[in-house]
């Protein structure tokens, strides 16, 4: 048995996972876990529960559930609590959100309706959208954020909970860009005092979290920890942060198909995707702002995986455009679709057409479920700081300035894999396989 290079503590006790949104993705999610937790479901989709990871060689043959090689907390002492605009218990909310029947959610409804979101910090400035009665008052930011330390507190007493993640599943706020407020821990500080208009909401949830030495990672394409300010924060604290933006439907198909182009070194001509939304995310990003936050998440998975100038010939001049149309009918249920005209041999043209019927919320749930249990594993590791081996969850994933970010799926995968392996004290696998024919 190999030994763990970090001194990681057991996950004992319980595991509190704070949710800032009560929407779609997170009823989803909890719904999820309980359904799992009572036998009537399976994890599909999450690689902490249906995971496997290769130790060793091939001939070797061993191959343990992720969940038996690293020690991830049991979702047996799983926990949740969250905030919400809107004053809807948690099965209120599902039965809104319309993503889940009423067959499934029916069974767990006592669980559900037992759970009602606190208040939340909100600004129509950030999300032009919706707006909801539930929501904070305070002196400035920092009493917001005092506020929401508050609640933390008294959940983690009144449910006895032993740790706490924190994952960002509500509405993606309009564009940011960093401001002198965002570069270090005084300026952010002050900046809260001083109800400075470019703190957003989520960055006061952050900063809630990471300074109670909770990990954080971010669902939404919106700045939040990607400012120098909470990078700092976190490594001070020794508190994990990850982020961002759920790599679910569209995006998710790019990360595949462009590496598998790229791999064949096949050109690119143009990519074009839109996509059909009817769910509360779709109605905050049929605000314009809203929407640039989110395009510009989009948008920069192409270059990074293709990178023109290596392959100027192949992808240097292709067009890329992104569009999201709210359609109420659709619900949950986003319909994306592709057109993408490649090239090959002497040039040839050809085309390939995807139409991803997806259910945005049910790709994304596994997502927050695995967060969750890495983030916990991360600082049960004393691992402060950008976790960028979890990548493979996010769209714009979160790394060092001085870095592009990696986003071809399978790269991604090897990373984080590997990176386990490091942690637990096993060889990387590096698929060079001499050895089988020395």
């Amino acid at each position: 048995m190999a030994k763990p290079i970090a001194d990681i503590t057991k996950p004992r006790g319980k595991l509190g996972v704070l949710l800032p949104g009560m929407g779609a993705v997170a009823t989803t999610f909890i719904a999820g876990v309980e359904a799992v937790r009572r036998g009537i479901a399976q994890p599909f989709g999450s690689l902490t529960q249906m995971g496997t990871i290769r130790l060793g060689k091939r001939t070797e043959h061993h191959s343990p559930r992720m969940a038996d090689f690293i020690p991830l907390a049991d979702l047996e002492d799983i926990e949740f609590a969250g905030w919400d605009i809107y004053e809807d218990n948690c099965y209120e909310a599902a039965l809104k959100a319309g993503v889940l029947a009423r067959e499934h959610i029916d069974p767990i409804k006592d669980f559900l309706a037992s759970i009602h979101p606190m208040s939340a910090v909100f600004s129509t400035k950030w999300v032009r959208k919706i707006d909801g009665p539930n929501k904070k008052t305070g002196a400035n930011w920092y009493d917001l954020a005092e506020q929401l330390k508050a609640d933390i507190e008294r959940f983690k007493k009144e449910k006895k909970v032993d740790r706490m993640v924190m994952i960002w599943c509500a509405s993606t706020e309009v564009y940011a860009t960093r401001k002198p407020a965002h570069e270090s821990i005084k300026a952010f500080e002050q900046g809260l005092k001083n109800n400075d208009p470019d703190i957003a909401p989520s960055m006061v949830y952050a900063y809630a979290a990471i300074s109670s030495g909770i990990p954080f990672a971010n669902g939404a394409p919106n700045l939040t920890v990607d400012i120098p300010a909470l990078v700092e924060l976190a490594r001070e604290k020794q508190v994990p942060i990850a982020g961002k933006d759920f790599k679910t439907g569209q995006t998710l198909m790019k990360t595949i198909i462009a590496p598998g182009l790229k791999a064949r070194l096949l050109g690119l001509n143009g990519w074009f995707s839109t996509n059909i939304l009817g769910n509360r995310d779709g109605e905050v990003l049929d605000d314009p702002e809203s929407f640039k936050t989110k395009e510009m998440s989009k948008l920069s998975v192409l270059d990074t995986i293709l990178q023109p100038k290596l392959y100027p010939d192949l992808y240097g001049n292709f067009y890329h455009k992104v569009r999201i149309n709210y359609y109420p009918p659709r619900g949950d249920n986003k319909e994306g679709w592709d057109n993408i005209d490649i090239f090959g041999w002497m040039g040839y043209p050809m085309q390939i057409k995807i139409d991803f019927l997806c259910r945005d919320s049910i790709l994304a749930a596994p997502i927050v479920l695995d967060l969750a249990l890495f983030m916990d594993f991360a600082k049960r590791a004393n691992l402060g700081g950008i976790q960028e081996w979890l990548s493979f969850y996010f769209k714009s994933p979160q790394c060092a300035p001085d870095l592009y970010p990696e986003h071809d799926l399978f790269i991604q995968l090897m990373k984080l894999k590997n990176y386990l392996r490091y942690l637990m004290g096993e060889d990387l696998i590096t698929h060079l396989g001499n050895e089988y024919y020395e």
